[in-house]
């Protein structure tokens, strides 16, 4: 059963993919249609333009065709009434020498005319072909078109629907399948790691000294294992994680704890600097302590025997909270500053560094806080992580 999320992440799908199919062919048929109103005009300009030759070349002798009227300086054809604006004498200078010919259209009394000015052996005769059913062709394509425009974009729409339907359906398949798995999966693991953990906790009250303090720090990271698997049920789910108060300073040093004996082994000096204030920010906790974890191993890998990693806190405004982790590891170029944080991106120094999933979830995890995170550092002179978020009033 699909969630409501789901379901209006699909749907969105859908309509958009249904949106950009109607757009391409309302486009289509918009510019066939184009197309067609160019040639249209362009035929009939060159049809008006060669019947006033004809009749300017047969003279007054010979009736022209209706819808034209023909005016030399002594006659003029048609006979009858003339109509009003015709002819129009301040033409007659734009041909002042024998063969000079100039064509315009022009608005007289409400109605287009094109009209034709010829000067022929020093006689200017003017010729007017009236467009009005030139123009009644126009809009009986325009309307054609509209109405055309119209039915494409409806038949689009309905296609549109069904192959988006279709386009659609396997994704939902492969959404059903990767939930059912990361539920099913969760869900078997959350019973061993329940039993490890509660095996721990006894194993933890009944040491004592060293021992105590490694079982407990065993505890702890099966909690936080369990935590995972608690958010891989929720995400199954599509729950969103409800947000909390959370102190990040102190999950700097649990984090810092957590990973004590890994970087006492690797002989890497580990440590937090902070003020002894609060530095609380609005979040999920395990997410957060999961980003810092992820950049504490960033670090720890990267970083050779005999350095040094340091988690520092400040609050750099009345805004924001800021955590830097700094080593002096190998460190990277700085035009890997945004790579780094790309899925399984490689490095551009030639060695064939992979820099895995880590920081791609870390910057994730960061965005979705409506935080930032920013890498800096330079080959052989370790590198430094800034996470900055929003602070939250403690309560």
């Amino acid at each position: 059963m699909r969630t409501d999320a789901e379901q209006r992440a699909l749907r969105k799908a859908r309509w958009a993919i249904t949106a950009q199919i109607a757009v391409v062919v309302s486009l289509l048929v918009g510019v066939a249609g184009g197309i067609a109103y160019g040639m249209l005009l362009s035929g009939q300009h060159a049809d008006a333009d060669r019947t006033l030759a004809r009749t300017i070349e047969l003279g007054p002798a010979s009736t022209p065709p209706g819808c034209v009227w023909l005016f030399t300086p002594v006659l003029r054809a048609p006979g009858g009434p003339v109509r009003a604006g015709m002819p129009i004498a301040g033409l007659n200078a734009t041909v002042p020498s024998p063969g000079d010919v100039h064509t315009e259209r022009r608005s007289i009394g409400g109605m287009t005319y094109t009209i034709r000015v010829e000067n022929r052996g020093g006689v200017v005769s003017q010729a007017y072909f009236e467009e009005v059913y030139q123009i009644q062709d126009r809009s009986s394509l325009v309307f054609g078109l509209v109405l055309a425009e119209v039915l494409a974009l409806l038949a689009a729409v309905l296609c549109g629907r069904v192959l988006a339907c279709r386009a659609i359906r396997p994704l939902e398949d492969a959404l059903r399948r990767q939930r059912t798995f990361v539920a099913d999966a969760s869900h078997e693991l959350r019973a061993p790691l329940t039993r490890l953990h509660t095996r721990a906790q006894l194993l933890a009250r009944r040491s004592s000294g060293r021992d105590a303090a490694d079982l407990e720090q065993l505890v702890r990271g099966t909690r936080e294992l369990g935590e995972v698997v608690e958010d891989l049920l929720m995400s199954a789910a599509c729950d969103r994680p409800s947000l909390e108060l959370v102190e990040l300073g102190v999950l700097a040093e649990e984090a810092v704890a957590a990973e004590a004996v890994r970087a006492g082994e690797g002989r890497v000096r580990l440590a937090v600097t902070r003020e002894r204030r609060p530095y609380v920010v609005q979040g999920v906790p395990t997410a957060l302590r999961r980003v810092l974890s992820a950049l504490l191993d960033n670090a720890l890998g990267h970083t050779p025997p005999g350095g040094s990693i340091e988690v520092w806190l400040g609050v750099p405004d009345e805004r924001h909270v800021e955590l830097r982790v700094r080593d002096t590891g190998v460190g990277f170029p700085a035009a890997d500053a945004e790579r780094i944080f790309e899925r399984f991106a490689r490095g551009s120094d030639g060695d064939g560094r992979r820099f895995g999933l880590g920081l791609a979830l870390v910057r994730e995890v960061v965005n979705g806080h409506g935080g930032t995170i920013a890498a800096a550092g330079h080959p052989g002179d370790g590198a430094t992580f800034t996470l900055r978020l929003l602070r939250a009033e403690p309560t």
